[in-house]
């Protein structure tokens, strides 16, 4: 056993290539590598590997060997093969667990490669490949190089010799992951495509707005939870799925169905581009969805008679035979020639309380898959064990990478950091491979005879590793026309159709697909071709760039009204989002045209998803689908989303319910139900016109249901819906979280006295704890700040903010926020200068003083103003600003000023837009930093408004009505009811605080005036 490790000359840090950004920080360090240290409590040690092996219960014929394991190997928290069939492990030990603040800078990650040269299941050779990661969550190699996720980055690392040494620095792919926030669910999860995409994941407690270096707030992709992909050769990223918890697995089956793993709520899902599916809590990115896809499991691995954290305390006999519990890593879709074929097709996931290896059974269902329980594969006795991923190797046994400790992803009792396993587990004992070098692959034969072998192996490893050969050789700039010609023919006479499939995917990795191959891929015989013949046809496509010609759109029309085989109405329903208005509609016209998928979990919501945001700006359109539609779930979605415009375009509803009136019963009960729903939270709505007469005409013609809803309306839209009855639906855990939170604003409009006493109790609720908060601020109770501060470790970073802005609003409450703040449960730069200002505001010299301590001045005199401004003038000379991270001030920019300016694209626009303004002259932009009173607009004067209940709220007034003031705050916009408006003092001083600069230190000042005073943008910088 060898290691290596390797250093890159430093004259190469800064260089730029191939329009991507390199990166110093990502390259081995000069000093020593952090030597790991156990912090977990517990005094208790894994089973020795050998033992691990030696007690794990198998079936009859499987072997489970050590590959590898410490010292040689520490915490794999992702492994991936390369094209010579070595492993790649990336080793995290930043981790420090949730109950000790997430990551830790004590430590560095690393990549460490693995080779079996004699091929006898253990490792022989060890290379440290980089070990300047981090926080570090997976790898994927191919196309020249490492891939890497480094939060809060996507990192390319070349070596495009294969010699295990960096040709160059690390190369920034993509930037804007959340790295703090998002705790022990972060983005995560590398793997190749058979498609030549790159595929990720992504936890759910924080937002990544995922982009190039550089790219604008429009140009990213935002994601909280669920998977997306980026391409190495057109260089974009994309959103894929949204939903689900905590995801830590995906593969893809024989036809290049896409499966993902999950925790909680349910542990699998089919991964069709535009779905948006269960999540454990909070709301999902796109408003209007309505309903969410379930999973496609038809059972769970745990009893859910218990709490899902009851497995922490020890597994019970009912969720033992369940399958071992809610979490899952690692997920594999058995394709090798290893295992014996009535153990392929499976998906395979480790199973973390359980300590075993759950198996499902794939079979078609409806428009898509189910998937049924299976027998568990394998047990380990070992306490330690953690099984974090599965990989199929060259040879077609499996690895499995063990983390190898006693807590799970949360970690409160610290973590174990020098244990860490590389399982092999087998059936018998594979013949030793030979040497596998698929970059070397015939590249000096003109048909590259041995790629195309590999294409159709048994074992898929070598079909997927001669793809993304394929596709390295594209991308360097390789003459493939040869095998572009015996591909395409191959595709069209092969009688096999996963031959023929594969020919398609590797066509589609060195972008050799004109639309006529397609177009014969869409009427194909095998129903697995023609869904990925739809899937590559329009993944260019975009509502504002690229369009089906004619042809294509009417084939994909015909199949639409015509395809009864899963999976391909899945994905027609998939391109609907990156269709124009007029082309979506009448894809989703033909995919509504018949009831075959009516009751399917997954078809009507793709459907209707691909819609939702065209229904209130082409209602006619919308209206004459629901007449026509066979998908009644897709009827009621868009008389719900109709509905939630009555009050701007009623209109829309009455045309609506005119159509209604002369369709059939169903179309009639689904049009009633889709509008109550949609108003299920509203206390008052305008009544349609003529609703006198339609609402007894529909309850007459649509049965029991459409009556039923009738009468929900005549509520609405007459006397109103009662408190109680609101209050019943917020309080309603069940009930759809958009109506409850509608419920909420609804109720505590007129400030009922009770309402702090059933809001309390809300807070604890992830999916309306963000409208609890934003009521709780209209009552004066003083339990409700400690009360609220108990929740701080659930909350969002959006929701933290709205927390703040609870807190700031009363003089009692913020003297609660300063003691928070004090005591570091929230940080100092949580509370911005319009929230000190506010503070300040309450003219209490204790509360100021704590204020000051805690902040920083508030106010200060122009002689003051005028000092600070000429001594910033001297310190930040042009070569003080040209030496400055303007990376860094972007990121300052964002904290401190981006809530109300707008700059090159990215900002909020509540104050002007800084892109266009005399930025260049630092004199000008200090006076209007230090002392922005100096020269106002009357339209952003700052104006207080207290109101009677005591808050105080600052901003600058938008609109104005007779009963009614709109203020743009720094935070939201509030519609004041001139009545409850105690006092109102008009302030001669901008809405911007005086004393902005007053958190920062002199390098922030220095960073922020060097961003802003900046010719063009920069990209953000990564997390430290």
């Amino acid at each position: 056993m060898r290691r290596r490790d390797r250093r890159v000359p430093r004259s190469m840090i800064g260089a730029v290539s191939a329009g991507v950004f390199m990166v110093a920080a990502g390259l081995p360090a000069a000093d020593p590598f952090p030597e790991p240290r156990d912090t977990e409590k517990s005094t208790e040690r894994p089973m020795p590997p050998d033992e691990v092996c030696g007690t794990a219960r198998l079936p009859p014929g499987f072997e489970l060997q050590v590959f590898a394991a410490e010292p040689a190997v520490a915490n794999p928290i992702g492994i991936a093969t390369d094209a010579r069939g070595r492993l790649w492990v990336a080793e995290n030990y930043s981790w420090s667990g949730a109950g000790f603040g997430g990551w830790t800078t004590d430590f560095r990650d690393r990549v460490v490669v693995f080779a079996d040269r004699d091929g006898d299941g253990r490792h022989d050779e060890r290379t440290v490949f980089w070990d300047g990661a981090r926080r570090l969550t997976s790898i994927a190699v191919g196309l020249g190089g490492a891939w890497v996720l480094d939060l809060p980055r996507l990192l390319f690392i070349p070596d495009r010799d294969g010699d295990l040494v960096p040709d160059g620095p690390p190369e920034v792919v993509l930037d804007g992951f959340d790295a703090d926030a998002v705790g022990h669910t972060p983005a995560n999860g590398l793997k190749w495509g058979p498609d030549g995409w790159l595929y990720g994941r992504h936890g759910i407690q924080a937002t990544s707005r995922i982009g190039r270096p550089g790219d604008g707030p429009s140009q990213r992709v935002a994601i909280n939870t669920g998977v997306w992909r980026y391409h190495p050769g057109r260089r974009c990223v994309e959103g894929v799925l949204h939903g689900m918890t905590n995801s830590w697995g995906f593969d893809f089956d024989a036809r290049g169905e896409m499966f993902v793993i999950n925790t909680v709520i349910g542990h699998l899902w089919h991964v069709v581009p535009g779905s948006h599916v269960e999540r454990m809590y909070g709301v999902d990115l796109e408003p209007h969805l309505h309903d969410l896809i379930p999973q496609v499991a038809d059972h769970v691995h745990w009893d859910t008679g218990e709490k899902w954290s009851d497995v922490r305390g020890g597994i019970s006999d009912r969720t033992s035979a369940a399958g071992g519990g809610h979490a899952h890593i690692g997920l594999l879709i058995e394709q090798g020639d290893n295992w014996p074929a009535t153990y392929r097709d499976r998906v395979y996931t480790l199973n973390l309380h359980g300590r075993r290896i759950n198996s499902d059974h794939l079979a078609p269902s409806g428009a898509g898959f189910t998937a049924s329980h299976g027998p568990d594969l394998a047990f380990f006795a070992d306490p330690f064990f953690r099984g974090m991923d599965l990989v199929t190797g060259a040879d077609g046994a499996v690895f499995i990478a063990d983390w190898s400790d006693t807590g799970e992803c949360h970690d409160h009792d610290g973590v174990h950091r020098t244990s860490g396993r590389i399982y092999r587990l087998a059936h018998g004992r594979p013949a030793a491979t030979p040497t596998v070098d698929m970059t070397a692959a015939d590249m000096t034969a003109a048909d590259s005879a041995g790629l195309r072998r590999a294409l159709f192996a048994a074992n898929q490893w070598w079909s997927r590793a001669a793809v993304r050969e394929w596709q390295r050789r594209s991308l360097d700039g390789a003459s493939l026309d040869a095998d572009a010609d015996w591909l395409t023919a191959t595709f069209a006479t092969d009688p096999d159709p996963l031959h023929r499939l594969r020919c398609l995917w590797a066509l589609a990795a060195i972008d050799r697909l004109p639309e006529a191959l397609l177009a014969r891929a869409v009427s194909a015989d095998d129903p697995a071709i023609r869904a990925w013949g739809v899937r590559l046809l329009g993944e260019r496509w975009s509502p504002d760039g690229a369009q089906p010609s004619p042809d294509a759109l009417d084939l994909l029309v015909r199949v639409a009204r015509s395809e009864r085989s899963s999976p391909v109405p899945l994905h027609l329903a998939s391109l609907l989002p990156r269709l124009d208005a007029g082309r979506r509609f009448r894809l989703a016209t033909a995919l509504a045209s018949h009831d075959t998928f009516a009751a399917d979990p997954a078809l009507p919501r793709l459907v209707w998803y691909g819609i939702a945001p065209l229904v209130p700006l082409d209602a006619d359109r919308a209206v004459a689908l629901a007449r026509t539609s066979r998908l009644p779930s897709l009827r009621r979605s868009i008389a719900r989303r109709l509905a939630d415009a009555v009050e701007t375009t009623p209109e829309d509803v009455t045309a609506l319910l005119t159509m209604a009136l002369e369709a059939e019963p169903a179309v009639i009960a689904d049009v009633c139900r889709g509008l109550a729903d949609g108003l299920r939270g509203w206390s008052r709505a305008p009544a349609p016109a003529g609703w006198s007469e339609i609402g007894p005409r529909l309850a007459a013609g649509g049965g029991v249901a459409a009556a039923d809803a009738v009468r929900e309306l005549d509520v609405v839209f007459g006397t109103g819906r009662g408190a109680d009855a609101l209050k019943a639906i917020a309080l309603d855990g069940s009930a759809d979280p958009a109506a409850r939170r509608q419920a909420i604003a609804t109720l505590v409009a007129g400030t009922p006295a009770d309402g702090a006493t059933w809001l309390v109790p809300l807070l604890g609720d992830r999916a309306v704890v963000g409208a609890v908060l934003v009521a709780l601020a209209r009552y004066d109770d003083p339990t409700i700040p400690g009360k609220a501060l108990e929740r701080l470790g659930m909350l969002a970073p959006a929701e933290r903010a709205q927390l703040v802005d609870l807190l700031a609003a009363r003089r009692e409450s913020a003297a609660v926020l300063l003691a928070a703040v004090a005591e570091g449960k929230l940080r100092r730069e949580e509370i911005s200068a319009h929230h000190a200002r506010q503070i300040a505001g309450f003219a209490d010299d204790a509360l100021t003083r704590r204020l000051v301590d805690t902040w920083g001045e508030v106010r200060s005199s122009p002689a003051d103003r005028r000092r600070r401004i000429e001594q910033l003038a001297a310190t930040l000379d042009p070569a003080t600003l040209a030496a400055a991270d303007r990376g860094q001030g972007r990121a300052v920019f964002a904290r401190a000023c981006g809530s109300c300016h707008v700059l090159f694209g990215s900002g909020r626009l509540l104050g002007p837009d800084l892109t266009g303004s005399n930025r260049r002259n630092l004199d000008y932009l200090l006076e209007n930093v230090v002392d922005p009173g100096a020269s106002v607009a009357a339209g952003f004067r700052a104006e207080t408004f207290v109101l009677e209940d005591g808050r105080a709220i600052t901003g600058v007034v938008s609109a104005a009505g007779d009963r009614t003031l709109t203020v743009r705050t720094a935070q939201d916009e509030v519609v004041l009811d001139k009545r409850t408006i105690a006092e109102r003092n008009v302030s001669a001083t901008s809405l911007m605080p005086d004393n902005l600069l007053v958190p920062l230190s002199e390098k922030e000042i220095r960073d922020l005036i060097a961003y802003v005073s900046g010719a063009d943008q920069v990209p953000l910088p990564p997390t430290p």
